[in-house]
C-alpha cells in the first residue's frame, strides 16, 4: 500500500493542505499533480487516484485550494487567477525544478491545467482531463462571490466559453492527453467537451477515454472504481518519455530506409481531421505522416487509410495529378500509438490568400477535370452524402427552409465518375509566384494535391459542389457560385442542369450549417484570421440565396 504523506504551504496568507505520495520514481521521473473541482471538491477524493500514480511509479500530489477542504480561506475570494498562483506555488515548493510534470484537472481545474501548461510549456510531460470546463478570458480575475456576482454572470452567458484562452494552449499543446469524459455529465455542456477534445486533437497524442455509467464528479467516481481508475492512470502514462509516442516512433524506425533517421519533426498547418507532420530524415529527404486522432476519424481509419493508400498507389502512374507516393501504412493503429500513413513530400504550400486569386482558381479548375478523367481498374466506394434532410440543421427562416426543402428528394441520376470528393483549396499545394507562361520557372502552378481518404465515385457535380462551397466561404458567394463555368471552360464533364445540379450544390452547402466557422479553422491557422463565425454565417447565407435563385 502507498503511503501518501500530509504537507502544508503558506502562500498569500492562507495555509493550504496537500499530500504526497514518492511512488519511487528516482531522479528526473515526472509528478502528477492533482486538481479537484469547485464546489465542494477536495483533494479528499482523489486520495486513490494519488495512491494508483504512486503505484505506477509516478510521484503524485493533491491540496486543497483555498476555501476547500482542510485548506483556510473563503470560497467567495477565489479566482480563477488564485487557482493557477496556488497551484504555481505548491509546483515549484513540491517538484524538482524543472522536472516533467503531469497535470490532471477536473471540472473548473480543466482551465487550472491549462493556465499551468501554458505557464509550464515544454515540462508539461502528459495531461489528464476529467469533465473539464474553460472559460472566457473576462472570468479568470474575477472572485467567484456567493453563487449570483459577475464571476456567475460571466460563465452562464451562452457560448462566452468559446473564445477561452485556454483552447489555444490546449490547442498547442503535444505532448500525451486523455480527456476522460462522463456518460451523464449535467455540469459541462457537450459543446464545452467536444470543443476541448478538438484543441487536444490538433497537436497531443490524445486519447478519450469514455466511462459510460459516470456522471461530472469524476474525482468520486475514480476513488471508488478501481478498475477505471487503473486504466485512466495507465493511459495518462502511456509513452511518458516520449511524450506518448513511443510506438509510433518504433514503427517509424521499421520504415526508413537503412540505416536513415529522423532528424526533426514539424507539424504541417492546416489539418482537420488528421495531424499532418513533415519529418526530415539526416539526409534531407522529407517524408509525411498523417495520423488519426480525433475519435470519430479513428474509429473510421482502417477504411480511410486503406482507401488513401491504394489511391496513391494508382495515382503514382498519374502524370497529370501530383501526388504524395505511399511508403507504409498502418491502418488499424496494429503497431502504432494511433493509425498513421506515411508517404513522400510534396513541393509547394496551401494558398487561401487572395493574390493571384483568379489564375489560382483557373488552376483549380483544371486540376479537377484531370481527377475526374482517371479511370481507375477498380471503382472506389460510392459516394457517400455528409448530410441529408433529417440531419441538417439551419438558421429558422424561408430561405433556409426552401434550400432543405430541395434536397427533400432521391438523389438525381448521374454518370459516374472518379471523385477527389474532398478537392478544395486547403488539399492543394502551388508553387511559384508569377502568372507567366510555359516558360517561365517561376510561373504558378499546382505542385500537389492531398488528402485522398474520401475518394468515391459518383457524379462530377458533387466536386464541383465541394469546392464551390469552399470558395464561397474563403473568398466570397461570387467565388463560389463562378466555379462551375470556370470548370466547365477547362472542358470538364458535362454536370447536371437547373434542379438537379442545384441538388448536389445545396447537399454539400448545407453540410456546413449551422457551424462553417468550425470546419473553417484550418483556414484560420493559415492566417485568415478575417474569417470570423459571423464572416462566414453570411457568405453561407449569400451563397445558398444565390444558388437557389441561379438554378431553381
Amino acid at each position: 500500500m502507498i503511503e501518501l504523506s500530509p504537507f502544508t504551504h503558506e502562500y498569500d496568507g492562507e495555509r493550504l493542505s496537500g499530500v504526497y505520495g514518492d511512488g519511487g520514481g528516482g531522479p528526473g521521473a515526472a509528478t502528477a499533480v492533482a486538481l479537484h473541482g469547485a464546489g465542494n471538491g477536495s483533494k479528499e477524493r482523489l486520495l486513490p487516484l494519488l495512491a494508483e500514480f504512486a503505484a505506477q511509479g509516478c510521484p503524485a500530489l493533491a491540496f486543497d485550494f483555498s476555501g476547500h477542504g482542510e485548506s483556510t480561506g473563503t470560497l467567495p475570494e477565489l479566482s480563477l487567477r488564485r487557482r493557477f498562483e496556488q497551484a504555481v506555488a505548491v509546483i515549484d515548493a513540491y517538484v524538482p525544478a524543472d522536472g516533467p510534470l503531469v497535470l490532471v484537472g477536473f471540472s473548473m481545474s480543466g482551465q487550472t491545467v491549462a493556465d499551468l501548461a501554458g505557464h509550464y510549456g515544454e515540462r508539461v510531460a502528459a495531461l489528464g482531463l476529467c469533465a473539464p470546463a474553460v472559460y472566457a478570458a473576462r472570468a479568470w480575475d474575477v472572485p467567484f462571490g456567493e453563487g449570483e456576482g459577475r464571476f456567475s454572470t460571466i460563465i452562464r452567458t451562452p457560448d462566452s466559453w468559446r473564445e477561452a484562452p485556454a483552447l489555444d494552449v490546449l490547442r498547442a499543446y503535444e505532448g500525451r492527453a486523455v480527456l476522460a469524459v462522463p456518460g451523464t455529465d449535467t455540469v459541462i455542456p457537450p459543446e464545452v467537451t467536444e470543443a476541448v477534445q478538438d484543441a487536444l486533437a490538433a497537436r497531443a497524442q490524445f486519447t478519450r477515454l469514455e466511462l459510460p455509467d459516470a456522471e461530472h464528479r469524476l474525482g468520486l467516481w475514480f476513488r471508488d472504481h478501481a478498475e477505471d481508475r487503473r486504466e485512466f492512470v495507465s493511459s495518462v502514462l502511456t509513452g511518458l518519455g516520449e511524450r506518448g509516442w513511443t510506438a509510433t516512433r518504433a514503427w517509424l524506425a521499421k520504415q526508413l530506409p537503412e540505416g536513415r533517421t529522423v532528424r526533426d519533426t514539424r507539424r504541417l498547418k492546416g489539418g482537420w481531421s488528421s495531424q499532418m507532420r513533415r519529418l526530415t530524415l539526416d539526409d534531407d529527404t522529407e517524408l509525411v505522416l498523417r495520423t488519426f486522432v480525433k475519435p470519430f476519424f479513428r474509429g473510421h481509419a482502417p477504411g480511410l487509410l486503406t482507401r488513401e493508400a491504394s489511391v496513391l498507389t494508382l495515382l503514382a502512374g498519374q502524370q497529370d495529378i501530383p501526388s504524395a507516393r505511399l511508403v507504409a501504412v498502418d491502418a488499424a493503429a496494429e503497431h502504432c500509438d494511433h493509425p498513421c500513413l506515411l508517404m513522400t513530400s510534396l513541393p509547394g504550400r496551401v494558398r487561401v490568400d487572395e493574390k493571384d486569386l483568379d489564375h489560382r482558381l483557373d488552376l483549380l479548375a483544371a486540376q479537377l477535370v484531370r481527377i475526374h478523367e482517371v479511370v481507375p481498374d477498380a471503382r472506389p466506394r460510392p459516394y457517400q452524402a455528409w448530410t441529408s434532410p433529417e440531419r441538417v440543421r439551419t438558421p429558422a427562416g424561408p430561405l433556409w427552409e426552401r434550400a432543405v426543402d430541395v434536397i427533400r428528394r432521391d438523389p438525381p441520376s448521374y454518370e459516374g465518375c472518379f471523385l477527389h470528393r474532398d478537392f478544395h483549396p486547403g488539399n492543394v499545394l502551388f508553387d511559384g509566384d508569377g502568372a507567366g507562361g510555359d516558360g517561365d520557372d517561376d510561373r504558378l502552378r499546382i505542385t500537389g494535391v492531398v488528402d485522398w481518404v474520401e475518394t468515391s465515385w459518383g457524379p462530377a457535380d458533387l466536386d464541383v459542389a465541394h469546392c464551390s462551397t469552399a470558395l464561397a466561404l474563403l473568398h466570397g458567394p461570387e467565388y463560389g457560385l463562378g466555379f462551375r463555368e470556370r470548370y466547365e471552360a477547362q472542358g470538364g464533364r458535362r454536370l447536371a442542369d437547373g434542379p438537379d445540379h442545384l441538388y448536389w450544390r445545396l447537399l454539400d452547402a448545407l453540410g456546413y450549417s449551422p457551424d462553417a466557422a468550425k470546419l473553417a479553422g484550418p483556414w484560420r491557422e493559415l492566417g485568415r484570421t478575417d474569417l470570423t463565425a459571423q464572416v462566414l454565417g453570411g457568405r453561407l447565407e449569400a451563397y445558398v440565396a444565390g444558388l437557389l435563385e441561379a438554378y431553381a
